[in-house]
């Protein structure tokens, strides 16, 4: 073996290594969802509640989740246990849009190193 086919085979596999780590990591995500998570509090509308004239007295919080479906915009009130879990999903979701960004690259790569021009 010469020194570019050594070269060229440590360039390969350090590629298919780097793309086998994204997939590991994207196999161990359970929970992915696009959208908006919000912690909201809320005037009841009573002129007598405290929360009329103290801000800090806002009843809540409440939790929404906001989402495109079918090119509308959605909005969901969900539990705390929900937006605890929406909240690693939607963590989940922009990692994965990074991840496969990644590995759209190293994949060129990949196709350069086998197939030079």
């Amino acid at each position: 073996m010469n020194t570019s086919t050594i070269a060229l085979t440590a360039n390969l596999q350090q590629v298919h290594g780097k793309i086998a780590e994204i997939q590991r990591t994207l196999a161990s995500m359970h929970y992915l969802c696009s959208g908006t998570l919000l912690k909201r509090t809320k005037l009841c509308g009573n002129p007598g509640c405290r929360c009329a004239s103290d801000p800090a007295a806002r009843h809540g919080p409440y939790y929404e989740w906001s989402y495109l479906k079918a090119g509308k915009l959605r909005h969901r009130t969900l539990t705390p246990a929900q937006a605890k879990l929406m909240r690693l999903a939607i963590a989940n979701y922009r990692k994965t849009k990074k991840l496969l960004r990644a590995w759209e690259a190293h994949t060129q790569r990949l196709i350069e190193l086998n197939a030079p021009k």
